[in-house]
């Protein structure tokens, strides 16, 4: 039952990626500040790489049956996903400053999610 869950928000944050791509191409194009822009682009590009991770994380654990590292790098990318992109997001289309300090922790939880998953490569490939 997990990896549904784990399945279905890799699903969803890579069509939001898609979505927050577009519209940051067609709509936020020469409205925001250069530096604003740039932070919403490397929000969608990390949303985009980490839902695509995701989605494989999520198909190894029903492959090798929901293995600790795998759940633990799942939420690990799940995190970084929502602290990461997430405070990108409200800097950029908000100018809200307060989820600074969130950024890093998304960020270091996408190093352990990958850590994690190389664990569980190491111990579960062939």
């Amino acid at each position: 039952m997990m990896q549904k869950w784990v399945l279905l928000f890799a699903v969803s944050s890579g069509f939001l990626s898609v979505a927050l791509g577009a519209f940051g191409a067609h709509g936020l194009r020469g409205r925001l500040d250069p530096k604003l822009m740039n932070a919403f682009e490397t929000g969608v590009s990390y949303q985009l790489s980490h839902s695509l991770v995701l989605l494989m994380t999520g198909l190894l654990l029903v492959i090798w049956e929901r293995h600790w590292a795998l759940q633990y790098a799942s939420y690990a990318f799940m995190a970084g996903i929502v602290m990461f992109c997430g405070s990108l997001y409200l800097l950029a289309l908000f100018g809200w400053r307060w989820p600074g300090p969130i950024t890093p922790l998304g960020g270091l939880s996408f190093l352990v999610g990958w850590c994690l998953l190389g664990i569980a490569v190491w111990q579960k490939a062939g």
